[in-house]
């Protein structure tokens, strides 16, 4: 059975870091691509970063460029988020989608995790 689950959440105060982990599990990470997603309340999903599982071609939204890192781990089937400089507008519920055929990201992408609360707050 195909599944994504997300890890890695929680309370962090601005300026405090997160590692969020997405493990896949029935795929393995060879091809397609991995996208992370964000969802704040009362607000669209937006997305945040998205790496190609087969190259390692890498894209950031303008609102996390410069302060986030997507990386794989074929060997692990997981993909992570490491996320820096945390503020209160990051806030929202992380959540990790796989195409396992198209190199890109896209909001239809066919396979989603349940999501990672992320709170930045003092």
């Amino acid at each position: 059975q195909l599944q994504l689950v997300e890890s890695g959440g929680g309370l962090v105060q601005p300026g405090g870091s997160l590692n969020l982990s997405c493990a896949a599990s029935g795929f393995s990470l060879d091809s397609g691509a991995i996208g992370w997603f964000r969802q704040a309340p009362g607000k669209e999903r937006e997305g945040v970063s998205c790496i190609s599982t087969s190259d390692g071609t890498t894209y950031y939204s303008d609102s996390v460029k410069g302060r986030c890192a997507i990386s794989r781990d074929n060997a692990k089937n997981t993909v992570y988020l490491q996320m820096n400089s945390l503020k209160p507008e990051d806030t929202a519920v992380y959540y990790c989608a796989a195409d396992l055929a198209t190199p890109l990201c896209y909001y239809g992408m066919p396979y989603w995790g349940k999501g990672t609360l992320v709170t930045v707050s003092s």
